[in-house]
């Protein structure tokens, strides 16, 4: 789906707009605070930001109702599924050609044990383009995770360039050409990178345009990963937050930092709840 269609930009001078907003702090440092109610207890339901929402009404919506274009559902979930991780997919041809640099934020981890991760491409294979395609053809590519000291190149590398031009050249990021597994480079400029190895294809069909293939999900496993030092503690089994400084989607052309992170404990349902008996005293608490 294009701009001209999708009109993911909703500023007809976007310059002007970002010209008249306050510089980004660059020197905020990630932080923890307390959670919005520390006092919060089994059986209170929503915590006190919700204190005033009882009244509000919600709308049903059919994604398939007569006269609702598909991009409406586009426009409405990447706006909903919010923050989403990017992956930023380094790719190329079997034989080395048609290097590609694109980043997908309809990704996430899927598993552990193995790694594995899924990346969806608004596209089927007969309309694929070269990330897909290489992909496909290869059977593998590299994931690179986007921080904030890369965040314009690599949304220039979400360019509609043709097949015969490079991202990597667009956007001026560093291929890096010593992975272990697969062929393709990963993104020098990267805190984390993951090799990775096709798993398996899954083409879905268009409701808005029957007989049609309208996406497409791949399922990869991760091979190997690569962190930066200085951003890993010593058991390898931890990357710092803020040094990773990772960089999500929201709606439209958003993109949005982790600066605050607040912690809760994992609940245990004997120690923390009472086990059996504590739900039945939230219980009488409720009648």
């Amino acid at each position: 789906m294009g701009d001209a269609i999708i009109k993911r930009n909703p500023h007809p001078d976007f310059n002007k707009v970002e010209a008249s907003r306050p510089e980004l702090d660059a020197k905020s440092q990630f932080r923890y605070t307390k959670t919005v109610d520390a006092d919060w207890t089994f059986g209170e339901g929503a915590n006190k930001l919700a204190k005033d929402d009882g009244d509000k009404k919600h709308v049903t919506i059919d994604p398939h109702e007569e006269g609702r274009p598909a991009g409406f559902n586009y426009k409405l979930l990447i706006s909903a599924i919010v923050p989403r991780p990017i992956a930023f997919v380094s790719s190329q041809a079997p034989d080395g050609t048609k290097k590609n640099l694109a980043p997908f934020s309809y990704f996430n981890m899927m598993s552990h044990d193995p790694p594995m991760f899924v990346v969806g491409f608004a596209s089927g294979l007969a309309n694929a383009k070269d990330t897909l395609r290489n992909v496909h053809d290869s059977g593998e590519c590299v994931i690179n995770i986007i921080s904030e000291h890369f965040i314009e190149a690599a949304n220039s590398a979400s360019v509609n360039a043709p097949p015969d031009v490079s991202e990597w050249d667009i956007s001026g990021l560093t291929p890096k050409y010593d992975c272990e597994t697969v062929k393709c480079a990963r993104v020098s400029e990267a805190i984390v990178s993951i090799e990775c190895k096709l798993d398996m294809l899954k083409e879905f069909d268009s409701e808005a345009r029957p007989g049609n293939k309208s996406g497409c999900m791949a399922v990869f496993e991760g091979t190997r990963f690569w962190v930066r030092e200085d951003a890993l503690n010593e058991d390898k089994n931890m990357v710092d937050p803020g040094v990773l400084k990772p960089v999500s989607r929201l709606g439209g052309i958003t993109y949005a930092r982790v600066t605050e992170a607040f912690e809760i404990p994992r609940t245990d349902f004997d120690k923390d709840v009472g086990g059996q008996e504590g739900v039945e005293k939230i219980q009488k608490q409720k009648n």
